[in-house]
């Protein structure tokens, strides 16, 4: 294809990358590099017969101008990457000097929000992702394998968490395992204990979310199994049969490396979406026992003292780097099987 054919071709989709992600990327990063301005207050004291109080009120017209002079806010460099909110390097050095030995300073590192949040934002990725591909492919491979009459129905149900809008989805678990929802209240009669709650222990409202994730992301990888197994060559697979080969060898030695693109298609999209984590913390209500690096970026944007558009910024190029290291080891390996295909 000629050059000029090929820019002509692809350049609607480039300027659209460039229009609504680089461009908006470069944003972000921008105001990450301030602050809010600081409020202008006024003292005055008001005098009576009994003596003077002093009262505080916030200048609008001043902190209006200074707004209108600087509309970014306050530069302040690199500062709101190192505050405490952050990466909090001068707590983080204090907590690894007072502490006496790595247990220790974990839990001392947890104590900081934003470690906290990275903490569940990597234990998130690194449980559901692999789950949602084992438990897609092994649907994928049932499914493939009932009689043409049921196929239909099965898909359809099977789809059905991953049609359910993710935060609608989050809420109807988070009544049912509520102590009056059928969940709560059945492990409940099931213990014996009539306090046990779901949403009260930080470790099991991590496994309910965990479950949450699998159950919600299984439905895709499926789908997307499932269509790559109708491309699997049925003369190799009864070759392999005639062979000897038992089911899981046909599978192990012809169907997955057949699937193996599609694997590493579903690990960068999960990778992607469970890093970023949200909507179920919000449905669970959840926030009191695990908070993620999007949740720090909604609850700096909701602040009752006024939104906190630096230090959104902040974590939210710090989350797109998170995301551009885990990318890295799949996109590697993409590259170099697609080097030693055209060798």
């Amino acid at each position: 294809m000629p050059h000029g054919t090929f820019l002509r071709f692809i350049f609607p989709s480039l300027a659209a990358m460039i229009l609504f992600i680089a461009l908006p990327i470069i944003s972000i990063a921008i105001q990450s590099l301030y602050v809010e301005h600081e409020q202008v207050l006024i003292v005055t004291e008001n005098c009576g017969p009994f003596g003077c109080t002093p009262s505080t009120t916030i200048d609008q017209q001043a902190t209006q101008a200074l707004r209108d002079a600087e509309p970014l806010g306050r530069f302040n460099g690199l500062g709101t990457y190192t505050n405490r909110s952050h990466l909090a390097f001068a707590e983080v050095s204090a907590a690894w000097a007072a502490s006496d030995g790595i247990g220790d300073f974990l839990g001392r590192l947890m104590n900081l929000p934003f470690y906290k949040a990275l903490a569940f934002t990597l234990s998130y990725t690194a449980i559901v992702t692999p789950l949602v591909l084992i438990l897609g492919l092994m649907i994928a491979l049932a499914v493939n394998a009932l009689p043409k009459m049921v196929k239909g129905p099965t898909i359809f149900f099977t789809l059905l968490p991953m049609i359910v809008t993710p935060l609608i989805a989050s809420l109807i678990l988070f009544w049912m395992i509520d102590a009056r929802g059928i969940i709560g209240a059945s492990l409940q009669n099931l213990t014996g204990d009539p306090n046990l709650s779901l949403k009260a222990s930080p470790t099991l409202t991590w496994i309910t979310l965990f479950v949450y994730g699998v159950w919600h992301s299984a439905p895709f990888a499926f789908i997307v199994f499932y269509a790559g197994l109708q491309t699997v060559s049925e003369e190799t697979l009864e070759a392999a049969m005639i062979d000897g080969a038992s089911r899981w060898q046909r599978v192990r030695h012809v169907t997955l490396p057949h699937l193996m693109p599609l694997v590493i298609f579903i690990t960068l999209i999960q990778l992607m979406d469970n890093f970023r984590v949200f909507e179920p913390i919000v449905g669970f209500s959840a926030e009191a026992n695990a908070t993620s690096l999007s949740w720090i970026i909604f609850d700096d944007l909701r602040n009752e003292a006024g939104a906190l558009f630096g230090s959104a910024a902040a974590t939210s190029v710090l989350t797109i780097i998170g995301v551009a290291i885990l990318l890295t080891p799949v996109v590697i390996r993409t590259w170099r099987d697609f080097n030693r295909k055209r060798v």
